[in-house]
């Protein structure tokens, strides 16, 4: 009995973490091409801020002229970000539908727990899959850039965050 108890905690847990954590950072992908949903803003790529990819490419296209983007390296980089934002969709799509049967196999008071531990590794899953076929994107990515553009578009992504932070700090202080 006390097993049940202990894997029902785990499972519980599991599912906060799902839809408590991933769920804010969704949120703020609606209406938005490519837009991140990690949380986090640092100057590194972590797994959690894999996504922020979509937004460094859509700075270096809308802000070309500022970083010194040649024809080429824009020729190069609208197949890539096309195909970025195709893959992001289908990522989205598939971990909403994820989540979708989670809710249902755990919309019952007695639900089955082998399901719902499928259901929840299945959105692990997804994720896991998305973020590692992310890296070669931003590979290539990395590769059209000089090292000079590549630090001016790390300067406009950090700034860009950083018009974000004031806000939260100011709405914790309150």
């Amino acid at each position: 009995m006390k097993e049940k108890g202990w894997i029902s905690i785990v499972v519980a847990a599991a599912v906060l973490l799902a839809f408590g954590v991933a769920g804010p950072a969704f949120s703020e992908m609606k209406g938005m091409s490519m837009r991140g949903h990690g949380e986090g803003h640092g100057q590194r790529m972590e797994m959690g801020n894999m996504d922020k990819m979509g937004d460094m490419m859509d700075m270096c296209m809308q802000h070309a002229d500022k970083m010194g983007l040649t024809d080429d390296q824009m020729l190069k980089m609208k197949p890539l970000h096309s195909e970025m934002q195709k893959k992001h969709a289908r990522f989205k799509a598939d971990l909403k539908i994820a989540k979708i049967e989670l809710m249902d196999i755990m919309e019952v008071k007695d639900f089955d727990l082998e399901k719902a531990n499928a259901a929840v590794k299945k959105i692990s899953e997804i994720k896991t899959a998305h973020h590692l076929e992310m890296l070669p994107a931003m590979k290539e990515m990395r590769t059209i850039l000089t090292d000079e553009q590549f630090k001016k578009m790390k300067k406009m992504m950090s700034m860009k965050m950083g018009e974000k932070k004031p806000a939260k700090k100011m709405m914790k202080k309150q």
